[in-house]
């Protein structure tokens, strides 16, 4: 009776990170939005770049990495985060050398390619945040409810300064697309989570620092770097400012 219990009680664990992850993943669709509506602005990209950036640092060095630590100790803590860069850094060299053409020559073939490989780069981001959900929460609901809705409003900003090279895309619904494609890769990394923590439960606080190490590797090489393109330092550091008060709001709000 308590074995029947217990998988009845982490099924439902199961299908509430799964669905919180489907949800997290569809805001990306709202930042593709905002995209299309607000334009091409350099003050306003360097903003939510900087927002992005900020909320995922915060998430990682200050809930991953010391829950992490707090199981297994600083040492392994280090070690699964550098696995956790290596194995993303690796994949973001691989991915961008896949060659997919569209035959239509001129300016739009350019921003087809764009587009793809963007979406294989918000794939690539999304991925180990849908991950970073699921393994949180089974070692810590609160911790995994804190870092869901953290992400969830990390997608918007992130998405918003990722599309606005498609913008000039005729084609809204392939930019569309491209969004929900994205998002889907967070509730596969969930997936991928759950499958892993049920055969290696004991590795949980593991791929928390792993997940850490992963979204910071996707903010030192991918969106810090992105920021300098437009030149706007000081509103990146206010959008990155305005995610540590963001984290602090959310660390009080949510139900401990």
């Amino acid at each position: 009776m308590e074995c029947i219990l217990y998988w009845v009680v982490l099924s439902f664990d199961h299908v509430i990170i799964i669905l919180l992850s489907i949800v997290s993943g569809l805001t990306t669709l709202i930042g593709i939005y905002l995209a299309t509506i607000l334009g091409n602005s350099p003050k306003r990209i360097s903003l939510v770049i900087g927002f992005s950036a900020g909320i995922m640092l915060v998430v990682s060095f200050l809930e991953l990495l010391p829950e992490s630590a707090a199981a297994v100790g600083v040492t392994l803590t280090l070690l699964s985060t550098v696995l956790g860069v290596l194995l993303v850094g690796s994949l973001d060299f691989i991915l961008p050398h896949i060659h997919l053409t569209y035959n239509v020559g001129g300016e739009e073939e350019k921003l087809l390619r764009s587009a793809l490989l963007i979406t294989f780069g918000l794939i690539l981001h999304d991925f180990p945040e849908g991950f970073a959900m699921a393994n949180s929460y089974l070692v810590n609901p609160h911790l995994g409810l804190l870092i869901t809705v953290a992400i969830a409003v990390h997608n918007i900003p992130e998405e918003f300064a990722m599309s606005i090279p498609l913008i000039n895309l005729r084609s809204r619904r392939f930019i569309y697309t491209v969004a929900f494609l994205s998002g889907l890769s967070e509730p596969a990394g969930a997936i991928l989570g759950l499958a892993a923590s049920s055969y290696l439960n004991v590795v949980n606080p593991f791929f928390l620092s792993f997940s850490a190490g992963a979204m910071i590797f996707v903010s030192f090489h991918e969106l810090i770097p992105m920021s300098k393109r437009y030149g706007e330092y000081s509103i990146f550091i206010v959008g990155f400012l305005l995610s540590l008060l963001v984290y602090l709001g959310l660390s009080v709000v949510l139900p401990g």
